[in-house]
């Protein structure tokens, strides 16, 4: 167990020195609140248009995050030789395999994290044709990143500190300050009552999007065993793409009677158990007892693909 944290321990440090995942975290935070000050003219839905719009660009760069993550925790080490300097140590394939997985889902719930603090800033900033952008609450959020980065940037020139891992941290720091500042004032900088306008149902479903994204993680590091990066994202998509059609594409042949089709079905993840874009205008909200139905079904299919991993990593040649 000791050797598991250790390997998920510095495969998570090593993800937040990436610097591509620093631009997919920053770019995509930086994106969903821009999408919450553009004017859509969206006949009554643009605060609709804009919650789900930040919750498609979360899914998109965690999928792109998660691959990358594990081709450069994995991959890159196989064919590097360090995977082979690792295991030839008293560490087992399984816990090498295991705390790589740790690593990278661990990086995943920063980023998450990060995305989620814009997610509910833009529920609270989305407008329609009558209202104004929350030009307070955007330059706010903005200019703390803008310190986060430069704040790193200072630590790098006189401390020698490595950029992007701080810019990650300054991000995590300041920003959940200053979306605690931003939710004590309106549109016009006056006092208001705390997270006024947030969309607090938007929780449940980013936790949900997050067990979505520790999924395809798990998926990744089972084809970095074998495959490369180009690989690795190809059949992460597919898998995707057919998960989130699951329910056209294969109930309803499972429901006519088809083994093919209910085996398809069972298969492949069905996404749109994680995927609660149409459930956040629901006046109940998402209900956590459903977030922990997901949480089960994650944990099961994660299982599975894991342990698929391994018996691929079994036999894999390290020389």
């Amino acid at each position: 167990m000791r050797e598991t944290l250790s390997i998920a321990k510095n495969s998570f440090m090593e993800l937040l020195r990436q610097p591509i995942f620093l631009i997919l975290m920053s770019t995509s935070s930086v994106f969903i609140v821009f999408l919450s000050i553009t004017p859509y003219f969206g006949l009554g839905e643009d605060v609709k248009l804009v919650k789900t719009g930040t919750m498609a660009v979360l899914l998109l760069s965690g999928l792109f995050a998660a691959v990358l993550a594990a081709t450069s925790s994995l991959t890159d080490e196989l064919k590097g030789g360090t995977a082979l300097a690792v295991l030839s140590k008293p560490v087992g394939r399984v816990s090498f395999l295991l705390g790589k997985l740790i690593g990278v889902c661990s990086g995943l719930t920063v980023m998450v994290y990060i995305n989620l603090l814009s997610i509910l800033l833009a529920s609270r900033m989305g407008y329609d044709a009558y209202g104004d952008a929350d030009r307070v609450a955007s330059n706010i959020f903005y200019g703390s990143m803008a310190l986060a980065f430069g704040i790193a940037a200072f630590m790098n020139y006189f401390l020698e500190k490595n950029f992007v891992s701080n810019t990650v941290g300054s991000l995590t720091v300041i920003l959940t300050l200053a979306f605690v500042v931003i939710n004590f004032f309106d549109q016009e900088f006056q006092l208001q009552q705390f997270a006024a306008g947030v969309d607090w149902s938007l929780f449940p479903a980013v936790v949900c999007i997050l067990f979505m994204l520790w999924l395809i993680a798990s998926l990744a590091v089972t084809c970095s065993t074998r495959m490369d990066m180009l690989a690795t994202l190809t059949i992460c998509i597919l898998v995707l793409m057919l998960g989130l059609m699951s329910d056209y594409l294969f109930g309803r042949m499972a429901e006519a009677g088809s083994w093919i089709g209910s085996l398809l079905y069972t298969l492949i993840p069905n996404w749109q158990n994680f995927w609660l874009a149409d459930a956040i205008e629901n006046e109940n909200g998402i209900p956590w007892a459903y977030v922990a139905h997901a949480f089960s079904y994650m944990l099961c299919f994660m299982a599975a693909v894991v342990s698929l991993g391994f018996c691929m990593f079994d036999n894999r040649e390290l020389n």
